[in-house]
């Protein structure tokens, strides 16, 4: 156990080389991946299992002991991320499939590796993991509202089809996960171990899944879809430490927002898209998945090197 234990963290650790090494091959060998593509609901509800596992009461206490700091974080992440995407593909006047994709992966709530990536940087863990929970929890209500407001132009939307998906998808493994936990305590804190492992080759599946589905379109597309993630990306970071500045918080809440502001469940949105769209406008959630696990630990470096310079002036 230990040493599968070990194995998880490794792999963890270096989630975004499997993302690329993985995401490179299902675009050279299309066919060896996209088998993989039924499996993207399932898949998804296996790592959402998996949060609903390590979700407990207290992760919900900083609602109530400090709502203003929770605020910022919610209202930050269903604000921000939605409006940048749209600014986005009006700016660059993107196609449809690829402009409602960009938009959708802007409307997801926070994601999990945003918790990870708020301790590496020395942030308000606390306060991350809160403000995933809650934008998680409120996800089947938020996000197809948020859709439905910003990609009408583009493409017909159904909320009520999105908000049975993310409950189906999101909500009841949740759920699920927690009713678990508190039933099989014991086996529950041991699985949680090896969480990290199953949820990188969930998550690099799902990634391979698209990119084969979708690879001569990427061949066309990829760089602008690129540039439009990496600029959704930062400017969801900056913004975010803006908007928590703006409220005066200190310096490792203002790092917390801006890392869960800046990082979304891109897993969700290329289940949304493959459920509800097409496989084109699944890229951007894929694409995304491999650029805020790259961009993540570089912001927490900087992060981490504010702390020292602020220690070194004191």
């Amino acid at each position: 156990m230990k040493t599968l234990e070990r194995f998880s963290q490794f792999v963890s650790n270096t989630f975004a080389i499997w993302v690329l090494i993985f995401a490179a091959l299902a675009f050279l060998s299309p066919n060896t991946f996209s088998w993989i593509g039924g499996y993207i609901t399932i898949l998804l509800g296996i790592v959402m299992f998996g949060m609903g596992l390590t979700i407990t009461v207290d992760d919900f206490k900083e609602v109530l002991t400090r709502p203003k700091d929770v605020a910022v974080g919610v209202v930050g992440q269903f604000v921000i991320m939605p409006t940048l995407a749209y600014l986005l593909a009006k700016g660059f006047n993107l196609p449809p499939e690829i402009a409602v994709g960009v938009i959708l992966v802007g409307c997801c709530p926070g994601g999990t590796s945003s918790n990870v990536m708020t301790f590496l940087s020395k942030g308000d863990v606390a306060l991350s993991v809160t403000v995933t929970s809650v934008t998680t929890i409120l996800a089947p209500f938020v996000t197809p509202a948020l859709i439905l407001l910003f990609a009408k132009e583009w493409v017909n939307i159904s909320p009520s089809s999105l908000f049975i998906s993310i409950v189906q998808v999101v909500l009841i493994p949740i759920v699920f996960g927690i009713i678990v936990q508190k039933l099989f305590k014991r086996q529950a804190q041991a699985s949680v171990k090896v969480l990290p492992l199953v949820s990188v080759m969930a998550i690099v599946a799902i990634v391979s899944a698209v990119v084969a589905g979708s690879q001569e379109k990427i061949a066309e597309t990829g760089l602008i879809i690129f540039a439009v993630v990496v600029l959704h990306n930062t400017l969801g970071y900056l913004i975010g430490y803006l908007f928590a500045k703006l409220f005066k918080m200190d310096l490792p809440k203002k790092k917390a927002i801006a890392i869960e502001v800046g990082m979304q469940n891109s897993g969700l949105g290329v289940a949304l898209a493959t459920a509800h769209f097409s496989p084109l406008a699944a890229v951007p959630s894929a694409i995304f998945s491999v650029w805020h696990n790259i961009s993540g630990p570089i912001l927490a470096t900087i992060f981490r090197r504010m702390d020292d310079k602020k220690r070194n002036e004191q």
